[in-house]
């Protein structure tokens, strides 16, 4: 049976290393903290090793990979060289207008990926504080629609990382705005297969994210197969002692059927070796960052995976 993995993953604030001259002292590129070339060149290593894992588990890497926190291409084509990927990855991202200088983007195999067509889908908020600008910003979604090639299957694939939800979850206004943009978009995609994948920033039974499963006629558009997992308390991160599953992946019911590229089965990759080393935290992500203290981790989000069959 041929097995194809599609993966989506938090990086946790993947930045290129600061160049501030010592005489300045205006606030640093990446907002990190000490953020030197050395611990550039350490995460790098660690993210690498991620997808070795991933590899060694499962005998293959995954054909596609969201990802999000990542502060511009130059981070992905510095990823890309290194072991396991070897230069035969490609790259899909755009800029965005987020005020943290962080965007989404995507990973792909050249061998089995055709991008056929891609863009951003970018919104604006009215500014909460209005003695600053007219507007609010956020990171972009991307959409790209691809083939793969093995089957010469079409799928649309997006790819998002939400408002957090910091201040009394100020921006669930605007989860919800995002959300529904894109439920309008998939329910204008017909027939085809549709992946949803990213941080969203809230539980797969919260409400944003139930009813973006059904169209305006309350049928059902996709399926959530986190939502087994969160139920059974596995989770891809963590605030303070509560367990939270924000990272899925989300599939159109055409993943189901008996054609192409079939759901097998999700999971979160919560490899020992990403957990934390302190006992206190121990099944938490082994985090770069914890505030300003530099830990040296890989990442305060596990990578989440479907497992498709042929």
């Amino acid at each position: 049976m041929v097995i194809e993995i599609l993966c989506f993953y938090n990086v946790e604030n993947l930045f290129l290393p600061d160049q501030v001259p010592i005489h300045r002292m205006d606030p640093t590129r990446s907002g990190l903290k000490n953020w030197d070339e050395r611990k550039y060149s350490s995460k790098l290593i660690r993210l690498s090793h991620v997808f070795s894992l991933i590899k060694k588990q499962n005998g293959i890497l995954p054909f596609i990979i969201g990802l999000s926190e990542i502060s511009g291409r130059e981070v992905l084509e510095d990823l890309v060289k290194m072991d396991p990927f070897n230069s035969e990855y490609g790259i899909l991202h755009y800029d965005s207008m987020d005020e943290r200088k962080v965007d989404v983007a995507m990973l792909y195999d050249k061998t089995k990926v055709e991008i056929v067509d891609s863009e951003t889908i970018t919104f604006f908020f009215e500014k909460i504080k209005k003695n600053t600008e007219n507007y609010d910003t956020t990171r972009d979604v991307l959409y790209s629609k691809i083939r793969y090639k093995e089957k010469e299957e079409v799928i649309h694939i997006f790819i998002t990382h939400l408002p957090s939800q910091r201040e009394r979850d100020v921006n669930k206004p605007k989860r919800t705005f995002i959300l529904n943009e894109i439920r309008k978009r998939i329910i204008n995609i017909e027939a085809e297969k549709i992946i949803l994948c990213g941080d969203f920033n809230e539980n797969p039974d919260d409400e944003n994210l139930v009813k973006i499963l059904y169209d305006d006629k309350g049928e059902k558009i996709l399926e959530n197969p986190f939502l087994e997992l969160f139920h059974t308390r596995n989770y891809s991160t963590f605030h303070l002692k509560t367990g939270l599953l924000f990272d899925q992946i989300l599939l159109s019911k055409s993943f189901f059927d008996k054609t192409g590229l079939i759901f097998q089965n999700a999971e979160i990759f919560n490899s020992k070796e990403l957990s934390s080393r302190y006992r206190k935290f121990e099944g938490r992500p082994f985090r770069t960052y914890a505030g300003t203290r530099y830990l040296g981790g890989y990442s305060d989000h596990f990578p989440v995976l479907t497992k498709f069959k042929l």
